[in-house]
């Protein structure tokens, strides 16, 4: 039904004289890079995923539920319906050009996670979610969406709907709740466990082969900033100053996690966690390298985004391989099941 309604309505705006004109989640430690852009990683601000009760909510994945968001640019609460919530999000996650079935997991996901933070957030009456609609971070609102789309508003918005459609009642469970179900952009060629960014270890949040992410556009970026840039980002993000330190010992050897991550790091002799560390940075990855040349700091990432749960590059890479949606939840996120709300 609601797929002939929006078909319908994509119809009536082509008709119209006047139509108007992408992974954090992240968790409260994430850097919110994020957004992006190549595709949208998800960097809207959550609680910290972490496992938990219910808070007395009863689970529901029904499209016409209503969610609450924190505009992060005006500091406004705003009520969108979950499937509003769903275009929102999924447009703002993904080229609207990509496979269905990528598209179709991406609009899963993006449903269980925010039923996840439902759940877990700290105030039982507070917004579920923090996005920035304007920048195109975490979901777009309507008017967002004509001005981003532009002429092309009825055609992605039928398509995305339709593709919403015929998924818009599956949530991710796991052990009888919604999964927090993570996405990002790009992995360095395997997921990150959920432990390594967050501190909390979530089964369904393990470490998985994306080795067809080292495919990806923007893989790997190579950036430079200088040592008083770098200087003054680790005094003002991690109270670490350099002064009377030659650049050539701020940094010393790094430690990795299993998926090839860093784990830590000796800076100006404190040891700093490698998620602290990007953030400070605004680095794209955890995965990074760091060379003194000259007066410049050599900064190469692999990846794009916390790292945890589904790649979106990945799962564009098993759709046009030929995976269905089920087939890329499953294997981004093993052990959760799927129900039909």
């Amino acid at each position: 039904m609601k797929k002939a309604i929006a078909l319908l309505f994509a119809l009536l705006l082509a008709l119209g004289s006047a139509l108007p004109l992408a992974g954090y989640l992240l968790a409260r430690r994430l850097l919110g890079t994020a957004a992006p852009v190549s595709p949208a990683s998800s960097q809207a601000q959550a609680s910290s995923l972490e496992p938990g009760s219910l808070g007395g909510l009863a689970p529901s994945g029904g499209t016409d539920q209503q969610v609450l968001l924190r505009d992060q640019d005006s500091g406004q609460d705003l009520t969108l319906s979950m499937w509003d919530y769903l275009i929102g999000a999924v447009a703002s996650e993904m080229p609207v050009s990509w496979p269905d079935e990528a598209l179709k997991a991406q609009a899963v996901a993006s449903h269980s996670y925010i039923l996840y933070c439902r759940d877990h957030r700290a105030d039982a009456e507070g917004p579920w979610l923090t996005v920035d609609p304007a920048r195109r971070q975490g979901c777009l609102t309507d008017p967002v969406l004509r001005s981003y789309w532009g002429t092309a508003y009825a055609e992605n918005y039928a398509r995305l709907s339709a593709l919403i459609d015929q998924v818009a009642g599956a949530v991710l469970y796991y052990d009888g709740a919604p999964a927090g179900a993570s996405y990002f952009a790009i992995s360095n060629g395997q997921t990150e466990a959920s432990e390594n960014v967050w501190d909390a270890p979530l089964p369904y949040l393990t470490a998985v082969d994306s080795s067809s992410d080292r495919q990806a556009d923007g893989y790997e970026v190579t950036v430079q900033l200088s040592a008083q840039q770098v200087s003054a980002a680790l005094a003002s993000a991690l109270g670490i100053q350099t002064a009377g330190i030659d650049p050539s010992a701020w940094f010393g050897t790094a430690s990795y996690t299993p998926s090839g991550y860093v784990a830590s790091l000796p800076v100006c002799g404190q040891m700093v966690e490698g998620t602290r560390l990007r953030a400070a940075l605004g680095l794209r990855s955890a995965c990074f390298s760091i060379q003194l040349q000259g007066d410049d700091f050599s900064i190469t990432t692999r990846g794009y985004g916390h790292g945890v749960g589904m790649s979106q590059w990945g799962a564009r890479a098993m759709a046009q391989q030929g995976s269905s949606w089920q087939e890329i939840l499953a294997h981004y996120f093993p052990g959760t099941v799927i129900r039909e709300e």
